[in-house]
């Protein structure tokens, strides 16, 4: 399972139910074209914020029932009526995207597991709610996989968020173990970084594991698409310190192996 960007919707997994076939590809296009927005091309700040605030107010003539619904936003229309969606968790989505635009430094963890809560908790709190079961204890728990995959995510891409010139590990880690900004720029995966970086995966796999009960408490497919969103980023966080956490020269990420282990685990779980 792959924890880039918006892959880790199921959206062509088998364990989806066909009936929510068109219920999570709705919600994908909106996330993930609204993703790209912020982050694609050379459009200028203000007008990814520009295209930003379109979705918003595309948002809100669903909540008003005002039509038509151009593009995405029809069939997102139908899913968000057809299931009763709260149109919140979208909004802090796109509060998220516009974050992107103008905040390229964390100062804490607290910051970053803000961003965190509107740039990926929404996605669980979503599926759930597709399934009719996002009762407080599963929320809290999908919430908790959802950030472990986002901070996954920025671990898998340093190199490349600081191409874009961003860095969403928090600063007051660069300074606790005396990694300057600079060394991300230079690559230097020397011994403060790994100690920084084997401080952030063990980090992140608490977040997981913290929220792994979930998978075994959902019943039938949801339950077992969620075995793998664990393992998958789990056995993320395994291939970052295979690489002795130089994540520069090469970006950790699954290969076809990884899959009969990932598999087997989730048996095991």
């Amino acid at each position: 399972m792959s924890v880039d960007h918006y892959e880790n919707f199921p959206v062509a997994s088998v364990l989806l139910p066909r009936r929510l076939v068109p219920a999570v590809e709705a919600i994908y296009a909106f996330a993930r074209s609204a993703d790209d927005l912020a982050d694609e091309g050379d459009a200028t700040p203000a007008q990814r914020l520009a295209a930003l605030e379109a979705y918003e107010a595309a948002l809100t003539r669903i909540e008003s029932g005002r039509g038509p619904h151009q593009g995405l936003f029809g069939p997102l229309a139908t899913v968000i009526a057809q299931y009763d969606l709260p149109l919140q968790p979208l909004r802090d989505l796109l509060s998220a995207f516009k974050q992107d635009v103008t905040t390229t430094r964390y100062a804490n963890y607290d910051l970053l597991l803000d961003y965190c809560r509107r740039s990926a908790n929404p996605v669980g709190f979503l599926m759930l709610s597709l399934y009719g079961a996002a009762d407080a204890r599963n929320v809290a728990d999908s919430d908790a996989i959802c950030s472990a995959l986002q901070l996954i995510n920025f671990l898998q891409d340093v190199a490349i968020d600081r191409h874009k010139e961003r860095i969403y590990l928090p600063l007051e880690d660069l300074a606790r173990f005396a990694v300057e900004p600079a060394a991300l720029d230079r690559a230097d995966a020397g011994p403060a970084w790994r100690a920084l970086m084997a401080f952030e995966v063990k980090r992140a796999r608490a977040l997981m594991l913290g929220g792994g009960s979930l998978a075994l408490r959902l019943p039938g497919r949801i339950g077992w698409e969620l075995r793998l969103v664990v393992q998958g980023g789990l056995r993320i966080l395994e291939r970052i310190e295979a690489a002795d956490y130089d994540v520069f020269r090469r970006r950790p990420q699954l290969q076809p192996r990884d899959w009969l282990v990932i598999f087997w685990r989730a048996l095991r779980m």
